[in-house]
């Protein structure tokens, strides 16, 4: 061995090698196993956007109460998946002062992601975009305003026992509840959530 080389850096590095490759194994089995409920789905529309855009992974958390702001994932009602939306209440939704506030029956297999924007009995309008909760304008993202027949529906509706209604972030560009009406808890997947390594809860993503 050349003079002034020092003793020991190979096999310093043939052990620091495995062993960091056996701390990422077993920081990924302590992921998996903190957050072993959470599904992901990628976000296909621009709903959501900017909040989450075309192509954003998102991980959903199922088995959580939602709550009022949180964004969920469900089964979309039957209303929903036509080109045309359909709402259970023909005399609400596009073209009329009410929002829908009746789903036609039954959840259909699309699933959809949008926000909560009222929980059950709340009396609901939309002015400018905005939900308008027992009187009171909710507090929402700033991309939540628009203009236009589909963004203003003065006449206020309630919502029903059991049911959520949700709007898209993008409400210039949603296809959400104004049109097809509020969804029922049964029909909620989950809680959209951020997880972070080592974190014991994941937290709902707002």
């Amino acid at each position: 061995m050349p003079a002034g080389l020092p003793y020991g850096r190979p096999v310093r590095r043939r052990v620091a090698l495995p062993g960091l490759l056996v701390a990422g194994l077993v920081l990924s089995v302590v992921l998996v196993a903190l957050h072993d409920q959470v599904v992901y789905y990628r976000v296909d529309s621009g709903s959501m956007a900017p909040t989450l855009p075309i192509g954003s992974r998102v991980a959903v958390e199922p088995g959580v109460a939602p709550k009022v702001g949180e964004i969920v994932a469900f089964h979309a009602p039957a209303g929903a998946v036509p080109a045309t939306p359909v709402c259970g209440n023909p005399g609400q939704g596009a073209g009329f002062p009410q929002a829908c506030g009746l789903s036609s029956a039954g959840p259909s297999k699309a699933i959809f992601v949008k926000r909560i924007v009222a929980g059950p009995g709340a009396e609901l309008l939309i002015r400018n975009g905005r939900a308008v909760v027992d009187g009171v304008t909710e507090n929402e993202p700033p991309d939540a305003s628009c203009g236009g027949p589909d963004c203003n529906f003065p006449t206020p509706i309630r919502v029903p026992a059991g049911d959520f209604y949700v709007l898209g972030d993008n409400r210039g560009a949603s296809d959400d509840s104004r049109f097809w009406g509020p969804i029922s808890a049964s029909s909620i997947l989950g809680v959209l959530v951020t997880c972070r390594p080592l974190q014991t809860a994941c937290q709902p993503r707002h």
